[in-house]
């Protein structure tokens, strides 16, 4: 897929493609500021561009929302032939007792034989986090394991 990227002189930087199935393109703003706008274009008519404001929240729970599904569907589909091994997305909420702690506080690989393969932190994702990789609220992270250790890795980031 071609994502077409336009300096925006004094804004920021356009980013967008083109939908297979709407006569549409979509993308985002990133202003120099640092906020984001969700763009809706109609194809041959920029004028006609729908551009929302989003709050940091915002764009990062959609980041979210569209990022961890692909990162563990495509994790899935590359495990799907070794027998005991799932992945899973597994959310730090913002009351986590690991919220503002680093991974290695978790002793997740050896209370539970899961491993913690990345992180999804907005539109960012930490492959391979260290030990001394902190975790914030509202991080989303991937781990590899039986189910039983993902069961036991979402409750210790939920519950400690």
């Amino acid at each position: 897929m071609n994502v077409d990227v336009t300096a925006l002189p004094g804004i920021g930087v356009r980013k967008e493609f083109s939908l297979s199935k709407v006569s549409r393109r979509i993308g985002v703003v990133d202003h120099r500021d640092g906020t984001t706008d969700l763009i809706f274009t109609k194809v041959g008519d920029p004028d006609a561009t729908v551009q929302i404001p989003l709050t940091p929240t915002e764009a990062t729970t959609m980041a979210s929302l569209l990022g961890a599904p692909q990162l563990v569907a495509q994790l899935r589909a590359e495990h799907r032939e070794l027998d005991g091994v799932s992945t899973r997305a597994i959310p730090v909420p913002p009351g986590s007792p690991y919220a503002g702690r680093a991974l290695g506080d978790t002793e997740i690989r050896t209370r539970t034989r899961a491993s913690i393969v990345a992180v999804l932190r907005g539109p960012e994702v930490h492959a391979s986090p260290g030990p001394e990789f902190g975790f914030v609220g509202g991080d989303t992270v991937v781990v590899v394991g039986t189910d039983e250790g993902l069961a036991a890795a979402a409750a210790i980031l939920t519950d400690g």
